[in-house]
């Protein structure tokens, strides 16, 4: 059903009448003044031959040519929104640009999972390797890939390491990282497997928990050391995640922001004798 609406697509396209420059003014200047329909559609089917065309230039990224039909339209339409009759440019010579922008963002969006081109010269890139490795191989059967990409690269204005990435991508189709490494069934190991992990290892984690224990048992047992009104500043201060002020801090207990302040550094210098005593090593980290 498809295949037989993109033929009668073409087919439409193809005995559509071609516009002279006159009709084609007098078209674009009822659409834009006056939004006519009728002279939009003429309009766009007298270009879909354009678009036909360019979509046959992007058949070998493999994807549907009806759909790349179907983007092409869409850009068709965009440059008739845009376009501007009295600048006496012809519509096929400004639509051509929309048209191909328009394939090729669907193209970028549709080839791969993984989003590529995403810059203008990515996106060159993209589009342009291959007909450039071609054109370069003629006539040399063995061309150092690296020569290669040298002149690709001085061509686009990207580096030879984006032109070596961009070919290894272009080079094979991607892989599930769920998919077996053999055919084996269930017993099989898939890719996943074997990607290297940047999570803690299981004795680092085992460490650092240790560690956090310790430190919370040397801070629980310095606090023991502090007065309860020391106790408080250095809780509402210190240790919780608003951090109250001093004058906040100073008018709940009735004394001034400077007294919280005194009150404050004397249970830092207590909490740390405290810690020093049950650790004496973080003497030696204080110094």
């Amino acid at each position: 059903m498809q295949d037989e609406a993109k033929r009668a697509l073409i087919r439409a396209a193809m005995k559509a009448p071609y516009l002279a420059r006159e009709e084609e003014h007098e078209l674009a200047l009822r659409w834009k003044t006056r939004r006519d329909q009728e002279a939009l559609h003429k309009i766009t089917m007298a270009h879909m031959r354009l678009v036909i065309a360019m979509a046959s230039k992007f058949r070998n990224f493999g994807l549907s040519m009806s759909d790349l039909i179907q983007e092409g339209h869409v850009g068709l339409l965009e440059a008739a929104a845009r376009f501007e009759p009295e600048r006496e440019v012809r519509f096929s010579t400004y639509a051509t640009w929309w048209i191909r922008a328009s394939m090729q963002d669907y193209i970028l969006r549709n080839w791969s999972i993984v989003r590529g081109g995403t810059s203008s010269a990515q996106k060159a890139l993209f589009f342009n390797l291959r007909r450039l490795r071609a054109r370069l191989a003629k006539g040399s059967d063995r061309l150092p890939s690296n020569q290669i990409y040298r002149e690709v690269a001085s061509a686009l204005g990207v580096s030879q390491a984006d032109v070596a990435l961009m070919d290894s991508r272009l080079s094979g189709p991607d892989t599930s990282l769920n998919a077996p490494l053999s055919g084996d069934g269930e017993g099989s190991s898939d890719r996943m497997d074997f990607l290297v992990s940047d999570a803690p290892l299981p004795d680092e984690i085992v460490g650092e928990t240790i560690d956090t224990e310790r430190r919370s048992e040397w801070l629980h047992n310095a606090l023991d050391t502090l007065s309860e009104r020391e106790l408080k500043i250095i809780l509402e201060r210190r240790l919780s995640e608003e951090g109250a002020t001093l004058e906040s801090l100073g008018a709940s207990l009735g004394i001034s922001k400077e007294r919280v302040r005194q009150i404050e550094s004397r249970a830092l210098e207590k909490l740390k004798v405290a810690l020093v005593k049950h650790k004496p090593e973080m003497a030696a980290m204080q110094a």
